[in-house]
């Protein structure tokens, strides 16, 4: 590792992967949750034409890049939101659109080359410049700290445009910006990562975040860690390996995804096995049903019969005998997903018991 930091190129693509490792999976996230995850792929398709368009006329390839990726970003949301034509379709005529114009016009350029076609489409650790790294820098920051900014927003839109509109958030403006922002991404980490596979940083490390996190939050820092391992560590490698970094990058993050998932089946296998179910009782526990509630950090046990009984799903949970806590609930609590559903359990119980409030904000 010392050895690529001593030279110059490395420098700039690891700090180029840094940037990308950040950006990609804060704007991605919003797109797993509107379920647009092909929409990168779109923009770097476009982002091609541009690409092109820089090579014929002398222009940095990054900027017409970036003008190309953003218009096309507008004119996909316009055409979602207000054309006749259905989102999807209108989304696959511009990917077409965009590629075939890029292989047309780049065949014209005194520098279009199959190799330097490559160069963009899969990403090369020797093309980032110290110019186009000031230039990434900048593009990155502006995307976490808009991004950073507007995060509630986005997030209620993602998760439900029609309810957001009825609060009063502007959802066609922010559907705009949440595009702009996905389109300049791109051109982002063109260098690195490449035009065609730049989806795949904003996606996947998501994919791989939602198998473990138990909240918005923490999914988008286990997708920044996932995306920053992924960039930094596929642009390590490929130059020992002599590979596109890429196709490393992209490797290595499903790699990481293949691993949390096996990781996150394991765990939930070896939770359930802790879940012990109480014996059924033919009453519900309540305010009224004559048995004490006793307060057990985020929810209720009932004291039956002796034994400690907590309401989970459609059934009581064995919490222990009186005045023992047993470790199951730990336990449990501590798995992502019977966690979850614990968390699910306990507000029915409190809304029974009168405590709805206080439950309902831990759930959150």
């Amino acid at each position: 590792m010392i050895d690529l930091l001593s030279i110059d190129f490395m420098q700039r693509a690891l700090i180029a992967a840094l940037l990308v490792g950040t950006v990609a999976p804060m704007v991605g996230i919003f797109l797993v949750q509107r379920r647009l995850s092909l929409i990168g792929d779109g923009m770097g398709h476009v982002a091609l034409a541009g690409v092109a368009i820089g090579l014929v006329t002398g222009v940095a390839p990054v900027w017409t890049a970036l003008v190309a990726a953003v218009v096309a970003a507008v004119v996909i949301e316009l055409l979602r939101t207000r054309g006749r034509t259905n989102g999807d379709v209108a989304l696959a005529v511009i990917f077409y659109g965009g590629i075939a114009a890029g292989v047309v016009i780049i065949s014209k350029s005194p520098d279009g080359t199959p190799a330097n076609l490559m160069k963009y489409l899969f990403g090369s650790i020797l093309t980032t410049t110290s110019s186009d790294l000031y230039l990434f820098a900048g593009l990155a920051v502006l995307i976490a700290a808009t991004t950073w900014a507007l995060r509630p927003r986005l997030f209620a839109v993602a998760n439900d445009e029609e309810y957001a509109r009825a609060v009063g958030i502007p959802v066609l403006p922010l559907n705009i910006v949440l595009a702009v922002l996905t389109a300049t991404t791109v051109v982002v980490a063109m260098r690195v990562v490449g035009l065609l596979l730049i989806s795949a940083l904003m996606i996947v490390p998501n994919a791989a975040s939602q198998l473990i996190a138990r909240s918005f939050s923490g999914a988008l820092r286990w997708a920044i860690a996932f995306g920053l391992v992924s960039a930094v560590g596929g642009v390590a490698l490929s130059y020992p390996l002599n590979t596109p970094s890429g196709g490393t990058i992209v490797l290595l993050a499903v790699g990481l995804f293949i691993v949390t998932a096996v990781a996150a089946t394991v765990r939930t296998q070896l939770s359930r096995r802790r879940h012990d179910i109480a014996e059924t009782h033919p009453h519900e526990h309540g305010i009224e049903c004559g048995h004490e509630a006793i307060p057990h950090g985020d929810h209720v046990d009932y004291v039956h019969d002796g034994h400690l009984h907590a309401a989970h799903e459609s059934h009581y949970d064995e919490h222990g005998h009186e005045g023992v806590h047993s470790d199951t609930t730990g336990g449990a609590g501590a798995a992502g997903t019977v966690g979850a559903a614990d968390t699910a359990g306990t507000v029915g119980a409190a809304d029974t018991a009168g405590t709805t409030s206080t439950t309902t904000g831990t759930a959150r």
